[in-house]
């Protein structure tokens, strides 16, 4: 795999509160000369993003119900929606934990569903939040997602305890079967997104993409 590849792999990702526009623009700039796969940002971003990568491959990636995921299933739904209509061409949404951790499963898939149908024919991608569940948990959450067929499940926000692990990408890969898995928090070098993407990920969500892919060589004879 070299680093064109492994471009593709990446949502080049800035989502702290502090970005300004030219953190994005940078951001965009950046992709476009490595060829991530997308940039990953707050939807307030949107336009600004979508003006800077028209003609281009980079596609647009933002998340609705971040970081917590308590928000009403109506909110994060009409969250995607607007997203989608200012230029979004991906969804990652945090599933709601407390409903996981309240055993209200139905609830858990509802609150998926309703997002699902708000994007339309647009990739969803469920965020577990793993380092919060059981591997029970994990595995519950993965077949609601598998049966609902959304375009990935996720690791992580990056905003918690914890950030993806090869045995939870491993554990969701193998639960989810053809259903992409993005491993997403603490993937800081090229070393890890390797593990990553070896333990089953088909997307790798992450700030320091030009450090991963400027760190393939080191890799490749171990890959």
């Amino acid at each position: 795999m070299d680093a064109k590849e492994i471009a593709q792999f990446i949502d080049h990702t800035a989502l702290t509160a502090e970005k300004t526009e030219q953190d994005i623009l940078k951001l965009c700039d950046e992709a476009i000369e490595n060829k991530f796969w997308s940039v990953c940002i707050n939807s307030a971003y949107i336009p600004l993003a979508k003006e800077k990568l028209t003609g281009t491959d980079v596609k647009i990636c933002t998340v609705v119900g971040f970081p917590l995921g308590a928000n009403l299933s109506s909110v994060k739904a009409f969250e995607a929606s607007q997203a989608i209509q200012v230029g979004a061409d991906e969804i990652d949404m945090v599933i709601n934990v407390g409903l996981i951790k309240s055993n209200k499963w139905d609830a858990v898939r509802a609150d998926v569903a309703e997002v699902l149908t708000a994007c339309a024919n647009k990739p969803l991608k469920v965020i577990l939040e793993t380092c919060l569940l059981t591997k029970e948990e994990i595995v519950k959450a993965c077949e609601i997602c598998k049966q609902l067929n959304v375009a990935f499940v996720k690791t992580s926000t990056g905003f918690s305890s914890g950030g993806a692990t090869v045995e939870d990408v491993a554990l969701m890969k193998q639960t989810v079967g053809d259903i992409g898995v993005k491993a997403s928090g603490g993937v800081r070098d090229t070393a890890t997104a390797v593990a990553m993407i070896n333990a089953g990920a088909t997307r790798i969500g992450a700030s320091a993409g030009i450090a991963i892919i400027n760190g393939l060589q080191d890799v490749n004879s171990t890959y």
